[in-house]
């Protein structure tokens, strides 16, 4: 996991260094079972649009799928990621960025391993179906 720090925002050059070591980080702990291009999935965001993200995607050997405009209802965080951690810190009251980070990794760490996307793949797999149904109207 990695933390913005406070007051930063997240551009292209800044979000190119994440990708190299997320790059570095799959190398370690997949080692040898990488062995086509790793495809990525993140939504329209500038930071993830820009021209210097794609040149280190394509320079990381990595592919992307391109996001529908105007869908945020498709950002895959939302299917996967955050419905749980909404959840489980609902109702709860944090100092600013002090107690969060050790909350949210708490809840990450307690999760089985079938955590990791493919059920949440499949939803979100239905609501683009769904999107597209609709000729890329809101999907509640």
């Amino acid at each position: 996991m990695h933390y913005l720090p406070k007051g930063q925002t997240i551009k292209a050059e800044y979000y190119s260094s994440l990708l190299v070591q997320l790059k570095d980080t799959l190398k370690e702990k997949r080692r040898g079972k990488i062995t086509k291009a790793v495809l990525f999935l993140h939504d329209n965001a500038p930071a993830h649009r820009a021209l210097a993200t794609q040149k280190k995607l394509a320079y990381l050997d990595c592919q992307y799928l391109d996001h529908p405009p105007y869908s945020p209802d498709l950002a895959p965080s939302d299917c996967h990621l955050f419905p749980g951690l909404k959840k489980q810190l609902k109702g709860r009251h944090f100092s600013p960025g002090v107690e969060f980070i050790p909350a949210s990794e708490t809840w990450l760490g307690g999760q089985l391993s079938e955590f990791l996307f493919l059920s949440d793949l499949k939803k979100l797999e239905q609501r683009a179906k769904k999107c597209i149904e609709l000729l890329e109207e809101y999907v509640e």
